[in-house]
């Protein structure tokens, strides 16, 4: 996939220390003047190392200061408009919900370029063995762990969820070594969040987590994890902009589950449909 180096920057920010969001920021600011600087430049403008810098091209994936030069270059030459959800007082219903739309889009895309493909696979391959598979998550994230079990139920593959976190606890403490419990939350800190976690890992559960933040305790706690990319804006929060990609995610996995379970997956469906048939007219 071709990178684009303002998008890589953007997606990443969440996740950058301080001296790399310096950087960021000093890019985000002055992309014209870095396409003329030499590494050396950026260092002594923000006093930082040299190796400082490389370290942070590599961090949004370029080999180093001048492959990011190259791809920014191109960027500046053939400008690509911020997709941003700058609303103003004057916007108009219509024009509201374009930058919403197109916020979204913006968020699918940065999420996108976070995806790391063995994670992917390593995750599909969990959920296909798995004995069963329980969807975790509070405030928000139960919402989508909710949406997670009514399209997992399709698969053939046991599934619960509770929108309840005593209830979630309770069946995370029924969880084996056969099972996976998959853990949503944006910030990866919820303390409820964290103690389902902790519980289902005590029963020896393997933990795919899906969170925006690497450093976060469930990012450090998870078997295997999938990253998404949000931006907050004036209207709304990160985690609720976070929403798109978490539910994009779970659509990813669960066509990847019924691709490979192809013949369990058809019963379980047709059993479902034939089920809820009688509920319309």
């Amino acid at each position: 996939m071709s990178k684009n180096c303002l998008g890589q920057i953007r997606s990443h920010y969440a996740r950058l220390s301080e001296k790399e969001k310096k950087i960021a920021d000093y890019i985000l600011n002055n992309p014209e003047n870095i396409i003329h600087s030499t590494i050396n430049d950026v260092a002594e403008d923000l006093n930082v190392a040299d190796a400082t810098v490389f370290r942070f091209c590599k961090r949004i994936g370029f080999k180093g200061f001048q492959a990011m030069k190259i791809t920014l270059a191109a960027e500046i030459i053939e400008p690509i408009q911020q997709i941003h959800e700058e609303i103003s007082e004057s916007d108009d219903e219509r024009t509201v919900m374009e930058k919403v739309f197109q916020s979204n889009i913006h968020t699918l895309k940065s999420t996108l370029n976070l995806i790391d493909e063995t994670a992917i696979e390593q995750a599909v391959d969990l959920l296909l063995k798995a004995g069963r598979v329980d969807f975790y998550g509070t405030g928000g994230s139960a919402v989508i762990a909710m949406d997670a079990y009514h399209k997992f139920i399709r698969t053939g593959i046991k599934v619960f969820t509770f929108m309840d976190s005593h209830f979630q606890i309770m069946s995370a403490s029924q969880l084996t070594k056969h099972d996976v419990a998959v853990v949503i939350s944006h910030s990866g800190t919820n303390k409820d969040t964290i103690n389902i976690l902790k519980t289902a890992k005590k029963n020896g559960a393997k933990i795919i987590g899906i969170t925006g933040y690497p450093k976060s305790p469930l990012a450090k706690n998870s078997d295997v994890v999938l990253y998404t990319s949000a931006e907050e804006t004036e209207y709304r929060s990160e985690a609720l902009s976070s929403r798109i990609a978490q539910l994009s995610l779970i659509d990813a996995l669960y066509v990847n589950v019924m691709k490979l379970n192809k013949e369990k997956a058809k019963k379980s469906l047709d059993k479902i449909r034939e089920a809820i048939v009688v509920t319309r007219l």
